[in-house]
């Protein structure tokens, strides 16, 4: 599986835990640290977590190496740690803050399957 159909796969992933706004970013040239971001949040820490949890599902599923999770227990901000593709699933809130897209914004946007 190559990095784009494991970003992919992240991202259907979550939007089948209704995460909303869901955007997958190509930083590759932008970044040392990654080649993907995919971006998403949910409306309460319950469904963060769910959301978490349904990634971590199908990664482990597909064979994909997770190399962590940090932020789950609080469920603001969680990164899924793909390697070179990152997740961040935010709380409403903290992504309105954050703006990563914003951050990003030399980056291109991949389609969501």
């Amino acid at each position: 599986m190559n990095l784009v159909e494991i970003a992919q796969l992240a991202a259907t992933a979550a939007e089948e835990k209704k995460a909303q706004n869901v955007t997958i970013l190509d930083i590759r040239g932008l970044s040392v640290f990654a080649d993907y971001f995919v971006i998403c949040h949910g409306n309460s820490q319950t469904q963060v977590q769910a959301i978490v949890s349904g990634i971590k599902e199908k990664v482990l599923e597909s064979d994909i190496i997770l190399k962590g999770i940090e932020g789950y227990q609080d469920a603001r901000w969680v990164l899924i740690d793909l390697g070179d593709v990152v997740v961040h699933v935010f709380h409403k809130d903290e992504r309105e803050f954050y703006d990563l897209e914003r951050l990003w914004g030399d980056a291109q946007y991949v389609r969501v399957q």
